[in-house]
């Protein structure tokens, strides 16, 4: 260990950073820490970044706070924090011993002895940890914890509080009576300290024990692992060891009980370390729990779930896809029905509940939302056109990263809620803030297991037990058990095991995506650029298509089933739709001439020759609608057609009939009888073109901030390091006006900026900032005009322009000549 020292040496007494003499602080320590240091401290609790910290003080400040120091026992595993327990049980300033936990008590704490078989290399780890996240910190050779650990673990180790603090609150003659009785020569002016020092000494609380009677002793080794505190009858009668009759009695009349309530009696902790024989913790694993499980071959692993990946890849392509075209209704609720929910399952071909999770996460990429019509409907945004656009290997990652991100979980819909509303998908009421950490967990876990090993439920369980022991409870197992179903199937993992493309989204590497978009790209399926025609009007592509062919295939035919190859179908609607979007019948044959390795069959030349040879023979227009046809016979047909009775037809002439029906009613219905309309423009030409395609606004979804880059982080750093120098260096303040105008006030504090930015020096100022807070900036004025200083600002690294009337004073600094 390097961030303490002995006992006599200079750091013992030197405040890092401070005068010497003066006794250690937790922000003198702070700021004794290397950039390299303070930097690992922000990547591990980034929560202490955002927003980045005035100074060092301000940073120690929060570090310190109840909610930031939640947050980083959170982070700890089992051993670290029984590590930290062990320092706080020791280290309470309120003890008997001096403040602070030499690491040689601490080893002794938890067992961790030569005499054991056992060296103290996990404890030194432990400590580094504790000390990377600044939980505590060397004090003259020992470790203090920081101050709001006594209030987060009150009972360390399931131990009391120190015999100190609980004699502190009794009545001043019950603990003058206890004094007397247990030192009665004692010469010390306060009875507290005459108990307390008495307690502490671990030959005579033996001898103590040593007086009482057996129940007594069953009563204090019930007491002794804890939790501390008992609870009998009038706790806080008068008791004297001449009086004392039952055992309860022998225990308060010696001190090793001590009443804190009406009816609870406390066990002191330097009583409980004796009769522990000074060991914390029964147990003590200083690692987590093997793995069990099965072996799969790590190739099996990868091509598992990079097929799985492809198969994620497909089904939200072609629900999108459908949903351009006919979008789903949104809820009062603002979520998704039942009935859509399935259409979309069947439409991905998978469950309702894997495709809950896919529409889930495609929102929490903003791949959908919804449009700001009365009767709202979702619809994909326009980020899904560039995502569509993009390599398969990269559209997965958006999506991976949407759901390592979002704090929404799937797994809720259809539950219901506390108010006994049922929740739909993509509805309220699916948020869980702990979603985002419980997956990095469980992935995290899993790549800690050897390469194709694929733990069983129960091992890995106990081993998230024991590295995150104070997030144990009911809804943390639900999210562990749905984190590692929606991992499956969103290709993160194979077999149960980890996938090679997905570690790399675990760490901070700046080039982590572009590491796991090449090696899932190697297990991808290539695209290919044909397909199979056959005879029954179908064509089969064998594996994923390049994006062209595969955007006019959809357009030609219809998806009739996908698995490991896709089939389509052409017919008679799918022909016409290409005809629609203005497609020729020498593109279609041509399209899959060139695309087929087949040759096309007879049967698919004629459907697609015999739609075209009737599209567009009839023409579409507004009277409310009009028919026009250059062969007078097929009008003439379609008037004696007595199907087309309620098309209300009425012929003008040879050529030209009209219809009651509205345009878009009159083609659809012409459609259903068989023929092909097209609609014209009033100039008589057809009006071409693929179905309308609309698109939504991406909407802001919950999310877990993600941990800052490195890049962020050392400038966090650098922002405060040169805030802590604005704020301690030393100054020598400039007199300006106390009277006189605001005006003459400001006039002087141009006078010196500029007389600063003449001969070049830096120098101290302090200012209101917009949101009305009072900060320390070191500057180097470049120029002063309009009301407004230019000058270089050390704290932000960059030129910036304060408005005079904001700054509220400055000095020179120390150093400046």
């Amino acid at each position: 260990m390097t961030d303490y020292a002995p006992p006599g040496s200079d750091r013992d007494t030197d405040d890092p950073g401070g005068p010497p003499g003066r006794p250690p602080t937790f922000t003198s320590w702070l700021r004794s820490r290397s950039d390299d240091e303070l930097t690992a401290l922000l990547d591990a609790r980034p929560d202490l970044a955002q927003p980045v910290p005035a100074d060092i003080g301000a940073l120690a400040h929060r570090a310190t706070s109840r909610n930031a120091a939640l947050r980083a026992l959170e982070r700890l595993d089992r051993f670290t924090l029984q590590v930290l327990e062990t320092v706080v049980a020791l280290g309470d300033d309120r003890l008997s011993e001096p403040v602070g936990a030499p690491p040689d008590a601490l080893a002794h704490g938890l067992g961790l002895t030569p005499s054991h078989g056992r060296g103290v290399e996990p404890l030194d780890s432990a400590l580094e940890t504790l000390l990377s996240l600044a939980l505590v910190w060397p004090d003259r050779g020992r470790l203090r914890p920081v101050q709001v650990l006594r209030e987060l673990l009150p009972h360390p180790a399931q131990l009391g509080p120190p015999a100190r603090a609980l004699l502190a609150a009794l009545p001043h003659d019950a603990v003058r009576r206890l004094a007397r009785d247990l030192v009665p020569h004692s010469t010390a002016d306060s009875p507290v300290e005459t108990v307390a020092t008495a307690l502490s000494d671990p030959d005579r609380v033996r001898a103590l024990v040593g007086q009482v009677g057996e129940p007594a002793r069953r009563l204090l080794d019930n007491l002794a692992w804890g939790p501390p505190n008992g609870t009998v009858t009038d706790a806080r009668r008068e008791v004297a060891l001449a009086s004392a009759a039952s055992p309860v009695e022998e225990l308060i009349a010696r001190g090793l009980l001590v009443p804190t309530g009406d009816d609870t009696l406390t066990l002191p902790r330097e009583v409980g370390l004796i009769l522990r024989s000074g060991v914390l913790f029964r147990e003590v694993e200083t690692a987590p729990p093997g793995f069990e499980g099965r072996q799969v071959p790590p190739e099996t692993v990868v091509r598992a779930a990079a097929g799985q990946a492809f198969t994620v890849l497909r089904a939200v392509d072609e629900l999108l896809e459908r949903w351009s075209r006919e979008p789903a209704a949104v809820l009062r609720n603002g979520g998704l029905g039942v009935r859509d929910l399935r259409r979309a399952a069947q439409a991905m071909d998978t469950d309702e509940d894997t495709a809950a999770l896919y529409l889930e996460v495609v929102r929490a990429a903003g791949l959908i939302g919804t449009d700001h019509r009365l009767a709202g409907e979702w619809l994909p945004t326009r980020e899904y056109d560039l995502w569509r656009e993009r390599a398969p290997e990269r559209r997965w990652l958006v999506l991976a990263r949407a759901w390592l991100g979002t704090d929404r979980v799937a797994a809720l819909t259809g539950s219901r809620d506390a108010g006994g509303r049922v929740r739909n998908v993509l509805g309220p009421g699916m948020v869980r803030p702990a979603a985002p950490q419980a997956r990095r967990d469980v992935l995290t876990e899993l790549g800690a297991a050897e390469p194709g090993l694929a733990p069983d439920d129960d091992s890995l369980r106990a081993r998230l037990a024991w590295r995150r022991p104070r997030r144990q409870g009911p809804v943390y197992s639900e999210l562990v058990g749905s984190a590692l179903t929606e991992a499956a199937a969103l290709g993160l993992t194979g077999m149960g095991a980890l996938a090679e493309h997905t570690r790399p989204l675990l760490t901070l590497d700046e080039d982590a995506d572009d590491t796991a978009a090449r090696l899932l790209a190697a297990e991808l399926p290539q695209p290919l650029d044909y397909v199979l025609v056959q005879g029954d009007l179908t064509a089969v592509a064998p594996g994923p298509l390049v994006a062209d062919l595969a955007r006019e295939l959809a357009l030609v035919a219809d998806v009739e089933s996908t698995g490991g190859a896709t089939v389509y179908r052409f017919t008679e609607d799918s022909v016409r739709r290409a005809l629609d979007a203005g497609r020729g019948v020498s593109d279609i044959t041509g399209l899959l001439e060139r695309h087929s390795r087949t040759p096309l069959p007879q049967a698919l030349r004629y459907l697609v020759a015999d739609a075209g040879r009737r599209h567009g023979r009839l023409r579409t227009g507004a009277a409310s609608s009009y028919l026009r046809c250059d062969e007078p016979a097929l009008l003439a047909e379609l008037l004696a057609d007595r199907r087309a009775a309620d098309l209300e037809l009425l012929a003008l002439a040879p050529t030209v009939v009209v219809s009651g029906l509205n345009r878009a009613a009159l083609t659809e219905r012409l459609r259903q009888l068989g023929y092909h309309p097209v609609a014209e423009t009033g100039d008589g030409t057809m009006r071409l073109g693929r179905p309308e395609v609309r698109r939504a606004e991406p909407e802001p979804v919950s999310a877990v901030e993600g941990a800052p880059t490195p890049g962020l982080t050392r400038a966090a750093v650098r922002a405060l390091r040169a805030g802590d120098e604005a704020a301690t260096v030393a100054r020598v303040p400039v007199s300006l006006p106390e009277g006189g105008t605001a005006g003459s006030r400001a006039s002087a504090v141009m006078e010196v900026l500029a007389g600063a930015a003449a001969d070049r020096r830096r120098v101290w100022i302090g200012y209101t900032d917009t949101d009305g807070r009072q900060v320390s900036r070191i500057v180097e004025p470049s120029s002063v005009d309009g009301g407004f200083l230019t000058a270089y600002d050390t704290t932000r690294d960059a030129v910036h322009r304060f408005a005079v009337h904001r700054i509220t004073g400055v000095a020179e600094l120390a150093d400046s000549d």
